[in-house]
């Protein structure tokens, strides 16, 4: 039995609504490396994570990539690469050349330090943050990385917010003068979590990237802390477009997959589309169903959403 019978007949014995039609395994298939039907390839470059699909392809990583590669996806994204051995970096960067895949973001991660303190203008926290973004240089060679996550931090309460904003203008024109030379991207996302959190809106973020003034200094975009925070999404897309190099996923409320919340995700990603976007969509989100049921709804919600043509 190949994996797309296997996929038909799942659907059927859990009960899921989901047939060869919805998950779009009638369309034109392709044919990956190891000889065997794949899904078709997405309109948009989706990027799914470790353990989205771990009910159907394991517990292994590089398993799940090749699992990813054969629904269609071309793209991948790890938080947590950084904290992976260089051994298991490699392992990863060398599947996804093999496959022709995309590395997508990763997070510029030094700990919770400076995570929380570059709105401080402390030299010791930008210091760690200057470090984590040379180690960081390495370790996008090994998988041919080229957007990379970064997050300013929370409020500094004791300091004016005009010397806040200078403060992390400095410590990401730091940061850009490390990566430009590589061509790798710093994307800095603006996030809802917590009303603590320093930059909450996309025109605070489109103010650091433009004083820091660097290709190496832009906006990930997740639309669902956006949606949250300021909603008018792609009137704000728009706004910021010069300086968005990157988009994540997550519909709200639950931060689960396309078509389980409020936003038209279908009408966002034709937006986008027409506009010529052509990186990568991170999938930074849960999955509404537990088990291998949820993980073919993801499927099918992706090729529900990602059928914007009509």
């Amino acid at each position: 039995m190949n994996r797309i019978e296997f996929l038909r007949n799942s659907a059927i014995a859990t009960g899921a609504v989901l047939t060869g039609s919805a998950l779009n395994m009638d369309a034109k298939p392709l044919v990956n490396n190891s000889g065997s039907v794949a899904g078709k390839t997405f309109q948009m470059d989706y990027a799914p994570h470790e353990g989205m699909f771990a009910g159907h392809a394991g517990q292994s990583f590089l398993d799940q990539i090749q699992f990813m590669y054969d629904q269609g996806f071309r793209s991948i994204e790890d938080n947590g690469y950084l904290g992976r051995s260089k051994e298991e970096q490699t392992k990863i960067g060398d599947l996804l050349a093999k496959l022709g895949m995309r590395m997508g973001v990763f997070v510029v991660d030094g700990g919770e330090n400076w995570k929380t303190s570059l709105t401080t203008g402390k030299k010791e926290f930008k210091d760690k943050f200057v470090e984590t973004c040379h180690r960081s240089v390495e370790a996008a060679k090994r998988c041919n990385a080229k957007w990379l996550t970064v997050v300013p931090g929370f409020y500094e309460r004791k300091l004016p917010y005009g010397i806040q904003m200078a403060n992390v203008v400095d410590a990401m024109r730091a940061g850009a003068e490390i990566f430009e030379p590589h061509g790798l991207i710093m994307v800095l996302e603006t996030l809802s979590d917590t009303p603590e959190l320093f930059l909450q809106q996309t025109h605070e973020t489109y103010s650091v990237c433009k004083a820091v003034n660097s290709p190496a200094c832009k906006i990930l975009f997740d639309i669902y802390h956006m949606q949250r925070t300021e909603g008018n999404l792609m009137v704000n897309i728009d706004r910021c477009w010069e300086e968005i190099a990157y988009f994540q996923i997550g519909d709200n409320p639950g931060r689960k997959e396309p078509g389980t919340g409020e936003i038209n995700y279908k009408n966002i990603f034709r937006h986008l589309h027409q506009k010529g976007y052509k990186g990568v969509m991170g999938m930074e989100h849960g999955n509404s169903i537990k088990g291998k049921e949820g993980e073919l709804r993801v499927i099918q919600a992706y090729r529900e959403a990602d059928n914007f043509s009509d």
